[in-house]
């Protein structure tokens, strides 16, 4: 029965930030305390980070890979009905037939606890950084091949994680289908996320003319890996709405379809796509 009924023209959007380790009973505990936080403060779509289950060593992460049905997601699910509110679960390690892997995936629940939507992470991070961290995620992760976006209650909701935020034609895509909030659970390098982070957000906002909530990790989780924060939320016009300093947290702004509609108005650019 999603999607039948009208949108809310207005509602509070929320995005955590937070630093996992390698501590999954303190991690989960964190992330319901910060739902509950921005479920305290009004938000009605309550957005955690990539890895907000685990972040730590990768045999450990695929020891521990769950299914959708596994206690982390049942855990949010609890929460969301118990608060009436969508939780967007960033992701989590989920268990696949391959030996040796896992999937990167996000799950958006609803309100009524519902698993509404899952998306499997596209893009995979293998990179190596200056700063000497080396980033292989495609040797213990499966990439996802499906682009996602979900009729709610709530509108239309666009499913994306990290490094996805460096394609642009996958946000394309999702404006395409209407997308009208876009979601980019991360956990940015500290290097690459002080250079990029913002900027990147604010253009997928502007280019697609729509909302994006991006949750994120803060800090150090490990010796060698730093993340930069920053979570925020930007409205369509590019604006930075809401943003988490240093620390765990979690930020608050609202959605408005009015001024969705009226930037879609004044600047129709996705009526003028030639290609």
């Amino acid at each position: 029965m999603h999607g039948v009924m009208t949108p809310p023209s207005t509602y509070l959007l929320g995005a955590v930030q937070m630093t996992s380790t390698g501590d999954r009973a303190r991690n989960l505990s964190t992330a319901l305390r910060l739902v509950n936080e921005a479920a305290d403060l009004g938000a009605k779509f309550v957005g955690l980070p990539e890895n907000f289950a685990f972040m730590g060593r990768d045999e450990e992460r695929i020891a521990a890979a769950e299914t959708l049905e596994g206690p982390t997601l049942s855990a949010l699910r609890d929460l969301a009905r118990s608060r009436r509110i969508f939780i967007l679960a960033g992701s989590i390690a989920e268990q696949v037939p391959e030996p040796g892997r896992t999937a990167n995936t996000s799950a958006l629940l609803g309100e009524d606890g519902s698993i509404v939507a899952v998306y499997r992470k596209i893009h995979l991070f293998d990179v190596n950084i200056p700063d000497g961290a080396r980033y292989a995620e495609s040797e213990t992760v499966v990439p996802g091949d499906k682009v996602v976006v979900a009729p709610t209650a709530l509108g239309r909701i666009g499913l994306t994680i990290c490094y996805d935020l460096r394609f642009p034609e996958l946000y394309r895509q999702l404006a395409v289908l209407g997308a009208e909030v876009v979601t980019i659970p991360a956990a940015f390098t500290l290097f690459t996320g002080k250079d990029h982070w913002e900027v990147l957000i604010r253009a997928r906002a502007v280019e697609n003319l729509c909302y994006v909530v991006a949750p994120a990790q803060v800090g150090r989780h490990s010796a060698n890996r730093l993340t930069f924060g920053n979570a925020m939320v930007v409205d369509p016009w590019g604006t930075v709405l809401a943003r988490c300093p240093e620390g765990e947290g979690v930020c608050v702004a609202p959605f408005s379809r009015a001024r969705l509609e009226k930037v879609r108005q004044e600047l129709p650019a996705l009526k003028h796509r030639r290609l």
